[in-house]
């Protein structure tokens, strides 16, 4: 986040320029500040750890106990191609999206170590035509989905959505294989923390797990408690509040290290499952304001800092290179369908 002065009409003015690359939108959905997200109609309860009429920035307390390891898990996806399948006379056609994707896990070990445990690949061609099967290619075979169209929903968006669903399946069999692997490696069994990147929809019944959310898409608090988040300094988080959608869940915000900038810059919103006591709730909150600071990163080497997380940026990265390389999956995809 970079922080500028300027000259104007009415004297000078402070503006900030948000340090993501615009390719990936922003951390805050619309132009970066909590008041222009859309209010959320999400069920709150904010007395789960501090009544709200004393809500207030918490510090980081006594070191916890730290996990055994502490593995991070993520997913990365890639549109190789759009097709339509023909219908059977010939009077129509189907929207088709082929797919990469991939998920994996890193551990980083309590020597300081960090390497890749495990990680699946994936390639598919997702289309609301019932008759679509697998297509072979030079570039590994693409696995049929088929999709129900939605008449409320642009064909793109379902079959998107579709896409969301497959790799969020993937990461939650990655998540238990991952966990698998770390038992015995370096760490006593149960004693791991994972850490999945994005919401923990789905994906709540894993034990000893955290949600990490690096976008904000919706205001959920009440604008009295959502004042708290832009006064948070780095480390610090707000109190853990119970949160009601079309899922429960514990979440609290937490201001990684960064630079000075807007209300919101480095606030990440980390979430825990609802099936924990309030206690082990707070005690989850306070371990990651002792651990997730370790891993933001910074804006010289990272655009999306500090919130992309160094171990799952290096993941990324990984995963990417793992899908191959896209122009040869393309050319694949079109010598396949020359040839069908």
């Amino acid at each position: 986040m970079t922080t500028a002065t300027t000259s104007g009409p009415g004297g000078r003015m402070r503006f900030h320029i948000d340090g993501w690359d615009p390719a990936y939108g922003s951390a805050m959905e619309d132009t970066g500040e909590a008041t222009t997200v859309a209010e959320s109609t999400a069920r709150i309860d904010a007395t789960v750890e501090t009544p709200p009429e004393q809500w207030a920035p918490v510090v980081a307390g006594p070191e916890s106990k730290e996990p055994g390891a502490v593995v991070f898990v993520d997913g990365v996806r890639r549109i190789e191609a759009r097709a339509w399948i023909p219908d059977a006379d010939d009077t129509g056609a189907s929207m088709g999206v082929a797919a990469s994707y991939a998920s994996g896990a890193v551990c980083c070990c309590p020597d300081g170590g960090a390497h890749m445990l495990v990680s699946e690949q994936r390639r598919g061609l997702f289309t609301t035509d019932a008759h679509t099967t697998d297509v072979a290619t030079k570039a590994g075979e693409f696995r049929a989905h088929h999709v129900l169209a939605d008449e409320t929903e642009s064909p793109a968006v379902t079959l998107s959505a579709a896409l969301q669903r497959e790799l969020l399946a993937l990461e939650l069999v990655t998540a238990a294989n991952a966990r698998a692997a770390v038992s015995g490696h370096c760490a006593e069994p149960d004693t791991d923390l994972l850490v999945i990147d994005g919401p923990l929809r789905s994906r709540d019944h894993l034990p000893r797990a955290l949600g990490f959310i690096k976008t904000h898409r919706a205001i959920y608090l009440p604008p009295e408690l959502n004042a708290v988040v832009g006064r948070l300094g780095p480390g610090e988080r707000t109190p853990v509040f119970l949160m009601g959608t079309s899922w429960d869940r514990y979440a609290w915000y937490l201001r990684l290290p960064c630079r000075p900038g807007s209300p919101w810059v480095g606030v990440v919103r980390v979430e825990c499952a609802a099936s924990l006591t309030a206690k082990e709730a707070v005690e989850l909150a306070s371990l990651s304001q002792l651990l997730l600071p370790r891993y933001a990163s910074v804006e010289y080497k990272d655009q999306r800092a500090p919130q992309n997380l160094v171990p799952i940026a290096g993941l990324e990265r990984q995963l990417r290179r793992r899908l191959g390389d896209q122009k040869m999956v393309y050319r694949a995809l079109q010598v396949a369908a020359a040839s069908s």
